[in-house]
């Protein structure tokens, strides 16, 4: 890209094309809408828009860290938790309310958020027409406390973000989530970026390379464009 990112136009064929490199902090592309085509096309080829405002800027890493649904790392504390039934968890139930608190509730050794209003409204027309993005919702007598989403092609999901009102509120999100990828034999779960809390919980670090392998593998099979129940 002779250090210049690449701008996309979101009308060319293809918005990213296959020779484009990421550099060193990832960075692919810029620009572009976050519309329907433009979006399965990044995912597709392992690209995801992060952003705090315009213009978009699209990313690729490496090394990319994945979660085998099998290999979900469950502490005893967490066992615990999930012994104790003390949450419900549900299935693209509240999607606008899961992004929405993703987007707002604070993190440690983060400020601010990448999903902002067109983010927001852009994954959202995603579920409702297409159903490719998808929600895990867990709550406490009644009160939505926990959760994450993400966006399904094929055999993969491109995991988002999570959010926690209460302790290990998230990761029982992702206990089920686990659990149902691997019942509908999803390849994998794309976690994007490189945390101490991914690795903790068993993600593995790929190069690009054997990363976009796997991608290709998993988009080999048919999308599903249906809304997601526990079964």
């Amino acid at each position: 890209m002779n250090g210049l990112p690449y701008i996309i136009d979101s009308h060319s064929e293809p918005v990213f094309p296959d020779s484009l490199q990421p550099d060193e902090n990832g960075l692919i592309a810029v620009g572009g809408e976050l519309t329907e085509r433009v979006l399965v096309e990044a995912y597709s080829k392992g690209i995801f828009p992060w952003f705090n405002g315009p213009p978009i800027m699209w990313f690729s890493t490496e090394p990319r860290p994945v979660l085998f649904p099998d290999r979900l790392r469950i502490s005893k504390r967490l066992e615990r938790t999930l012994k104790q039934g003390r949450f419900d968890v549900q299935f693209d139930r509240d999607f606008e309310k899961v992004v929405f608190l993703c987007g707002t509730v604070p993190r440690r050794s983060q400020e601010g958020s990448w999903i902002d209003r067109s983010f927001f409204e852009a994954y959202t027309r995603l579920h409702y027409r297409r159903y490719i993005t998808h929600c895990v919702s867990v709550y406490r007598e009644g009160r939505l406390c926990g959760g994450l989403y993400g966006l399904t092609l094929g055999r993969v999901f491109f995991g988002e973000s999570m959010f926690s009102l209460e302790a290990n509120a998230s990761k029982v999100a992702l206990v089920h989530l686990c659990r149902w990828l691997k019942r509908h034999d999803f390849l994998m779960i794309d976690c994007q970026q490189v945390t101490p809390h991914i690795l903790s919980l068993g993600a593995v670090e790929l190069s690009r390379s054997e990363y976009l392998e796997l991608v290709n593998e998993g988009l080999r099979a048919p999308h599903h464009h249906y809304p997601w129940r526990e079964d």
